[in-house]
């Protein structure tokens, strides 16, 4: 799983302490992790697996091959392996 950058705080005074705090070693506070809420999870799963499928038996097999094609392009267009 990624991590998420530090947010800098937006007060002035705030990020002086925190830069100050690094600069001397001292640990800033962690943050709180937060609490996930289980019905919220639950109900996200459920919509996951059901959203592909549905979209999936909703286009026709044309569709979904121009699909393929656009993201196999934009994937493999980035690399730049050529000597």
């Amino acid at each position: 799983m990624h991590t998420r950058p530090r947010k800098v705080p937006a007060d002035v005074n705030t990020n002086a302490v925190r830069v100050a705090m690094i600069a001397t070693g001292e640990a800033p506070k962690p943050a709180k992790p937060r609490k996930k809420n289980p019905a919220a999870v639950a109900l996200g799963k459920l919509g996951a697996s059901k959203g592909g499928k549905a979209r999936a038996a909703a286009l026709s097999p044309k569709e979904r091959s121009a699909i393929a094609k656009k993201a196999a392009a934009e994937r493999w267009g980035k690399r730049d392996d050529t000597p």
